[in-house]
Parts: C-alpha cells; sequence; structure tokens
C-alpha cells in the first residue's frame, strides 16, 4: 500500500508544498527531506534579497571579474539568457535597476550604479562556473529560478524512489509519476476561480499584474516589465502556462505580457507548452502547441 506525505514550510517569499508517495512512510520523508533541502538552496544562492547569495556577489564584484557561482544559478542564467534572445529581449532577467528604482526590489551593496541601457547581452556565461558582467547591471531571477526550484525538488523526490510526486511554490507547481492534480485558475483579477485543468507529469505556472501592481500618481506600476524598454505590461491580465517543467512554465507566463501574440505561439511550440490568457475586459483566449 502506498503511503502518500505532505509537508509545507515557508520558502522562496512563498509556501512552499511537497507531496511524495511511496511504499514506506520513511522513503516518503526522505524524500522530502531531500526536497527541501534542494529549494533552500536555490533559495539561498538565486536570491536578491539574500547578502550572501550568487547575485549579490555578482553585484559586488567590478564590472570585468570572472566570479565563481553555483552550477544552479549559471544553469538558471543560461536559459535566462537563451529565452532572452528567443523573445527578442522581451524576457531579461537584467530588469533589476528598474524594479530597484520603482521601489519593488531592495537597493543592493554594489560598487556602481546599474546602466538602465545594459542588458542581457552583456552577461558572459564563461563556463559551467563563472559569469562576467560587461556592463554595470542588477540582475534578477525571480520571473525564472522559483520554477526551477521546483524542478530540482521534483527531481531530488524521484530520485529517492517515490512513486508520485508534487511540488507547489505558490503557484509555480509540478506532478510527477503517479500523481495527478487538478489546478484551479483564476481571472486576471485574481479572486474567484474561472475555471480547472487536470495535469499529470506536468507543470503549470500562473502569473497575475494584480498580484504586484500598485498606484502611482494617476496610474499602475508593476513588477511585470517588457524588458526591450521597461514598459510595465500585464497589469490587468494573468497568463497560465503548462509545460514539462516549471522554470520553463514560469519565464513564459512572464513573455506572454509582454511578446507579440505569434512570438508567444512561436515559444509555446518550441517548448511542448499550452496557454491561457485572461484580460479583465477581453476574458480568456487560448494558445496552444497547434496553433
Amino acid at each position: 500500500m502506498s503511503v502518500e506525505l505532505r509537508r509545507a514550510r515557508p520558502l522562496l517569499g512563498t509556501l512552499v508544498e511537497v507531496r511524495a508517495d511511496a511504499g514506506d512512510e520513511r522513503t516518503a520523508r526522505r524524500a522530502i527531506q531531500a526536497a527541501f533541502a534542494e529549494v533552500e538552496i536555490v533559495h539561498r544562492r538565486m536570491s536578491f534579497h539574500e547578502p550572501d547569495s550568487d547575485l549579490s556577489r555578482l553585484h559586488a564584484a567590478p564590472i570585468g571579474t570572472a566570479v565563481a557561482l553555483d552550477p544552479r544559478t549559471v544553469e538558471v542564467l543560461r536559459c535566462a539568457l537563451e529565452l532572452a534572445e528567443l523573445s527578442g529581449g522581451c524576457f531579461d532577467p537584467c530588469i533589476a535597476g528598474i524594479l530597484v528604482s520603482r521601489g519593488f526590489l531592495p537597493e543592493p551593496r554594489s560598487p556602481f550604479a546599474p546602466d538602465l541601457a545594459a542588458g542581457w547581452r552583456d552577461v558572459e556565461l564563461i563556463d559551467g562556473r563563472h559569469v562576467r558582467l560587461h556592463r554595470p547591471l542588477w540582475l534578477d531571477l525571480g520571473g525564472i529560478a522559483k520554477g526551477y526550484a521546483v524542478d530540482r525538488a521534483i527531481d531530488r523526490l524521484q530520485g529517492c524512489g517515490v512513486d508520485g510526486a508534487l511540488v507547489n511554490a505558490g503557484g509555480d507547481l509540478r506532478v510527477a509519476g503517479a500523481v495527478e492534480d487538478v489546478v484551479h485558475l483564476c481571472g486576471a483579477d485574481n479572486v474567484g476561480v474561472v475555471g480547472a485543468v487536470a495535469i499529470r507529469n506536468a507543470a503549470v505556472a500562473t502569473s497575475a499584474g494584480v498580484a504586484t501592481r500598485r498606484r502611482c500618481g494617476t496610474g499602475w506600476i508593476g513588477t511585470h516589465l517588457d524588458g526591450r524598454d521597461g514598459r510595465v505590461v500585464g497589469l490587468f491580465s494573468s497568463a497560465t502556462v503548462i509545460a514539462p517543467d516549471c522554470m520553463i512554465a514560469d519565464a513564459l507566463t512572464k513573455i506572454a505580457f509582454a511578446a507579440p501574440p505569434e512570438m508567444t505561439r512561436r515559444l509555446l511550440v518550441r517548448y511542448g507548452a499550452q496557454a491561457a490568457f485572461h484580460e479583465q475586459e477581453q476574458g480568456w483566449r487560448l494558445a496552444d502547441r497547434a496553433a
């Protein structure tokens, strides 16, 4: 008989839930401990706020210096830069300077002020451990690292021999093995359930502009930006993406806010993903692999 064990901890700025289905409680308990340990590592290494994180050390180094980072951080950066290139800069992990200037992120300890014209092309991945910045900039991996942490936790759960696994980090969710989960979809106002989808051996991520937007004078500002020009996007929209892994699903929700529809469809096809978008005035529209 299979044992189902669930645990939750505050991590990644949200509540992370881990479920393990295994043949015995000891295996399930060990798997969950390993999953949380992996999430904690991702949190420490890729946090914009932690003073000893990889990002903080990179921001503190003189421009042009090769900085040794955790291979996990380099892996996420590699994916972020790939998505930046494929999206023509709509997705850009180098927008932290703008988010700091607008009060969404704290100013890091850094010997330089960011050049707001700098972008993803100014980040060099030297090898699997070292990164160099060619212009003053601050990196924020908030649009992709949470999904990566979910993927890493799933990997650890499966490595411990569980039959089924689920990890949910504040709406970034992935299931694997003999587990199916029903995901309830919220609209652009993030209030009330407007739909549901069952997923198996897949990941789902949702982003909604209402979650971070706030008044600024007579208008609104938020954390979802078009990396090409810093323009605020997605203030009155939500995007839900289903993909094979959570890192890609997480990032594609941000791209969907900024990229033209045809580009979004191309990226969905490339990564084997499906998406649903909701806007307060227009309602639902769908995009999928067949589009």
